[in-house]
């Protein structure tokens, strides 16, 4: 049931309006992914550190009656790692603004999903995006320090059995690791009729080695994929962070609109996307943060726990969302790196 309070845009100093939130609800992983987390010496957020179901509904809440955020989606560490998620699921899906029900999504490695897709399409999960990075096995089990590739795989067909869709396949490209994989990651998106979504490597790797040199740019990417399978652009992405390309023959289905006719690039840094972003951020600690690169965060879940009300913490969002960045300065010399990786903050 939509809220009493009066709707109004978050609006940043730059003229976006929020409408799209990332919650992480978790910090914790089954992988231990180079870019994302260190192999050991992880230190967990202890339970009690973590917002609980009905904290991370609270504070939702508050975005989409009072904001009117129309997205939320649920990222970790991997979020299938959270005991009864079905349970928040089920909260989230039941938001409304006053435009509807919310479009509620998750990123996840795609390891479980055979288990819990069923139950999380159910309780209201809209869509997914599964990260595949290869589809070597030696390779896979080398970037994500797990042999986990068939279970990927076969949680990428659970989930399209589950009915949802489409199912998009995030790959992080990094020069020397899997950039001689590009064109068959988007041969296994045609013939599985999924939409392949290639994602330029950023600096939030847990080692802190990230150079610019192992960035493999968007226009490399369309070059390779065009020069077998022609490629054409799509209608520009307004706030999406992808690029679209559809396939000239339509793809093995014969439909270049459906999932396996098209393929997705995010610029991260060749080509921002800032100028339209729509989106912030809450750390599994409850955290609020503006941008992916944020050096500052605001504490929510603290404000909450500490029995401020809607309004307040309201007021702490529009005081937080008033000093998001025009961009992230990744290339400038004055870009800092933040001080949490990938797995910390919420992909």
């Amino acid at each position: 049931m939509a809220s009493n309070v009066e709707h109004q845009d978050l609006i940043d100093p730059f003229g976006r309006v929020i409408e799209d939130l990332r919650i992480s609800i978790t910090d914790r992983c089954n992988f231990r992914c180079t870019y994302c987390m260190p192999e050991e010496g992880m230190k967990w957020l202890d339970r009690s550190q973590v917002m609980s179901f009905e904290e991370i509904e609270h504070l939702a809440r508050i975005f989409v009656e009072r904001y009117g955020v129309r997205g939320i989606r649920l990222t970790g560490g991997e979020p299938t790692v959270r005991a009864h998620l079905p349970v928040l699921v089920e909260k989230l899906a039941k938001l409304e603004n006053a435009n509807g029900p919310i479009d509620l999504s998750m990123t996840t490695n795609g390891a479980t999903m055979r288990l819990v897709a069923g139950g999380l399409r159910e309780a209201g999960l809209k869509r997914v995006n599964i990260s595949l990075d290869t589809l070597d096995r030696e390779k896979f089990a080398r970037m994500t320090r797990r042999d986990q590739l068939d279970n990927v795989l076969d949680g990428i067909v659970a989930s399209q059995e589950a009915g949802f869709a489409p199912v998009k396949i995030n790959a992080v490209i990094e020069r020397g690791v899997n950039d001689d994989e590009i064109v068959a990651l988007a041969t296994y998106g045609r013939e599985q009729n999924v939409e392949m979504r290639f994602i330029e490597f950023m600096p939030l790797d847990a080692g802190g080695h990230w150079v610019n040199d192992q960035v493999v740019g968007q226009e490399e990417i369309v070059e390779m994929i065009n020069a077998v399978y022609p490629i054409e652009v799509m209608p520009a992405r307004g706030a999406a962070p992808a690029d679209r390309f559809r396939y000239l023959d339509g793809g093995l289905h014969g439909d270049a609109t459906g999932p396996g006719g098209k393929i997705g690039i995010i610029p991260t840094v060749t080509k921002p996307f800032c100028g339209d972003c729509d989106r912030v951020r809450l750390t599994s600690d409850g955290d609020f943060r503006t941008c992916l690169f944020a050096t500052k965060e605001f504490g929510l879940l603290a404000a909450l726990r500490s029995g401020e009300t809607d309004d307040e913490i309201a007021a702490r969002i529009e005081a937080a969302v008033a000093t998001k960045w025009a961009g992230h300065q990744i290339n400038q010399v004055n870009f800092t790196r933040p001080a949490k990786s990938m797995s910390q903050i919420g992909g």
